[in-house]
């Protein structure tokens, strides 16, 4: 018998449009396999996730920068047709914020979690994260607002150089337009360029002091925010392989206990009296030692599966649990088990796992969605490498050699392909 109330649907909704977004299936499965019936709320173009046996039906999502009376929209459609009370799970930043922002006219179609105000858009606005950290005495690396471009040449000089650049509310940058969220910046002039499309990006740019990665720096905390601000599930993980390589998503994660972690995330949840789920990440100062938050997503980080306990309980169990009155269960943390994401690190999926490993992709029981994800992935591969070619310059051609070969790609290039 189901731990969970089967009676009651979980809807996941996503806005971003990401195809290789793992966490999603993840959640799918997780409550799937618990009898759970889910819908997702995502773009199904091409996505993986459509093809999970645990999918009782795929919903057209708002359209990336929809407005929350479009968001609203979408969603009571969906209640209209699931005619019951659901879970609902924001499963990216923008459906996060959206969603706790909307809790009061979506219940009682949807179960939220009762969030402080506008508490889940200050912890994912990069900016105000600082101001977050320092109220509740939380490590967080020396960050600056310039409010000019003269600002940014100072705030340079200041951190000094390298140093990340970050725009503040990066689920508000528009597609296409080549911004990433952030940016090791190696230059005064690199740091004025991107203040210059401040207006482009949709929100600030911080400037923030650079902590150097290393081994055992980069860390990551899971976890649930009950009803009584007590939390529960997940647990503290070390980051051993990101993509891209120092300052990217977890590729492959370890289940490691990590007292300081545990009460710096514990602190801080009980300080902002936050509720729900929660993602944050950590960095190891390699010179003082100190923990520092980096970020703080409102919703399931992509690989917390990592985190399912003896009894099988993770975070979306738990956000089902308590919102729908039942007792979340006490398990056993199964310390040193591995989560792998296999387009990113087919090696690492291939070792062996001694404390026990998930991968992101594949499962015994839900084949197709990881078959889906390498022909999807192979394409997108040959389609960056068609791009790189096609920008780069054209070789010469030898006097006497009657063809030029191909230029090669450096090891950089194949790795960001």
């Amino acid at each position: 018998m189901s731990l969970l109330d089967t009676r009651v649907p979980a809807v996941l909704l996503r806005i971003d449009r990401n195809p290789f977004h793992h966490g999603t299936l993840g959640a799918v499965r997780s409550l799937g396999r618990a009898g759970v019936e889910v819908h997702v709320v995502a773009d199904s173009t091409g996505s993986p996730v459509q093809r999970s046996r645990y999918v009782r039906q795929m919903h057209a999502p708002p359209l990336p920068g929809a407005s929350p009376d479009d968001i609203r929209a979408v969603l009571r459609r969906v209640a209209d047709r699931i005619a019951r009370p659901a879970v609902l799970v924001p499963m990216d930043d923008a459906s996060a914020i959206a969603a706790t922002g909307m809790r009061d006219d979506l219940t009682p179609s949807y179960l939220l979690p009762r969030m402080p105000g506008p508490l889940a858009e200050r912890v994912a606005d990069k900016a105000e994260l600082a101001t977050v950290c320092a109220s509740a005495s939380v490590p967080h690396p020396v960050t600056l607002v310039p409010d000019n471009p003269a600002r940014v040449a100072d705030a340079a000089r200041r951190l000094g150089l390298p140093l990340v650049a970050k725009w503040s509310r990066p689920w508000l940058l528009p597609t296409g337009n080549g911004l990433r969220s952030t940016v090791l910046v190696h230059t005064e002039q690199q740091a004025q360029e991107l203040y210059m499309r401040t207006r482009e990006a949709g929100s600030r740019l911080l400037l923030q002091e650079y902590l150097a990665p290393g081994p055992n720096r980069d860390w990551f905390f899971h976890g649930y925010a009950d009803h009584s601000g007590a939390v529960r599930a997940g647990g503290p993980g070390r980051k051993q392989l990101a993509w891209p390589r120092g300052a990217g998503l977890t590729a492959v994660g370890c289940w490691t206990p990590n007292p300081q972690i545990q009460a710096l995330a514990e602190r801080l949840i009980g300080e902002l009296g936050y509720r729900g789920v929660f993602d944050l990440d950590f960095r190891r100062c390699g010179t003082t030692g100190r923990y520092h938050l980096l970020d703080f997503n409102p919703r399931p980080g992509a690989q917390f599966r990592l985190f399912a306990d003896s009894t099988g309980l993770d975070v979306v169990r738990a956000l089902h649990l308590d919102l729908t009155g039942r007792a979340v269960p006490e398990g056993v943390p199964l310390a040193g088990r591995a989560f792998v994401v296999e387009n990113y690190a087919p090696l690492a999926a291939l070792r062996t796992a001694p404390g026990g490993r998930e991968l992101a992709w594949y499962a015994r029981d839900d084949r197709v969605p990881g078959w889906a994800m390498w022909a999807l992935w192979c394409r997108h591969v040959s389609r960056r490498l068609r791009e790189r070619l096609s920008a780069a310059p054209a070789a010469p051609v030898p006097l006497v050699i009657p063809r030029a070969a191909s230029p090669a790609l450096t090891d950089d290039e194949k790795a960001s392909s």
